[in-house]
């Protein structure tokens, strides 16, 4: 079975009116050029995730030109699928959810570093690994991307306009106008912190309701596009924390290659 065929055999709750119906529907018609970006996202509180679904909200006028659907799926309930998309503003109607991250197993997705010490519970090992990956440790790449939120990148296009409001934790709330004195059109250092810092800050606040089991949060992810008919055109399977891409400072640079 592939991919596009485990979606479509896959039934999961959807966020918007708990149905319980296939991640995707059956092709009606195999002439219409409409392809399918499947999204299959860790918890819905992790850093990944909440990242993620910001790229696609603010991606959604090119998606629309290239006529490509989203349907994605995360670990987490229907309460923490409501929180999400209430303040990602994500579709509840693209959201499915997977409470137990068997899809993910299935699609044979990376499940963290899996460490276990004797005397540990399964929730304590699950901290233990959280934080190692945090460290580097079984999530390559993820230090230099948490260096790259800070130092910003000229490669990358400005994440916050100048009349947008950021509260991120202790920190009195931003302008983005406060960017601009190191220039504007590219990402500019702490701009992509902030909005990270402002996605932790929401998650902490909210913890039960954005994971309600902590036995998955070492999971990772998956992006997966396919064409009108069905076939596989791209993926990109997570090897790390804060590697949901393959191109971090343009995660949907795929779809114009």
């Amino acid at each position: 079975m592939n991919a596009h065929q485990l979606f479509q055999q896959t039934q999961r709750q959807r966020v918007s009116d708990g149905a319980i119906m296939p991640i995707l529907g059956p092709i009606l018609d195999p002439a219409n050029s409409q392809s399918t970006l499947v999204l299959v996202w860790p918890q819905l509180g992790d850093f990944d995730t909440l990242e993620y679904a910001w790229w696609i909200n603010n991606s959604r006028e090119m998606l629309n030109d290239l006529q490509i659907q989203v349907r994605s799926i995360g670990i987490g309930d229907r309460n923490a699928g409501k929180a999400f998309c209430h303040y990602t503003q994500f579709p509840e109607a693209d959201l499915f959810l997977d409470p137990t991250a068997e899809l993910h197993r299935e699609l044979g997705l990376y499940p963290g570093l899996q460490a276990k010490l004797p005397g540990f519970s399964v929730k304590q090992n699950s901290w233990l690994n959280l934080l190692l990956m945090c460290a580097g440790i079984g999530s390559p790449g993820t230090l230099k991307e948490v260096f790259r939120g800070y130092v910003g990148d000229r490669s990358a296009p400005q994440l916050i306009d100048a009349e947008s409001t950021i509260k991120a934790g202790p920190l009195p709330a931003l302008t983005g106008s406060s960017f601009n004195v190191v220039g504007t059109g590219y990402q500019r250092p702490f701009e992509l912190a902030t909005l990270r810092l402002q996605n932790m800050t929401e998650v902490l606040n909210n913890w039960k309701t954005y994971v309600p089991d902590v036995s998955y949060i070492t999971q990772r992810g998956g992006t997966y596009l396919f064409d009108s008919v069905g076939e596989l055109t791209y993926q990109h399977r997570d090897r790390g924390i804060l590697g949901f891409a393959e191109t971090m400072s343009n995660p949907l640079a795929f779809l114009s290659s």
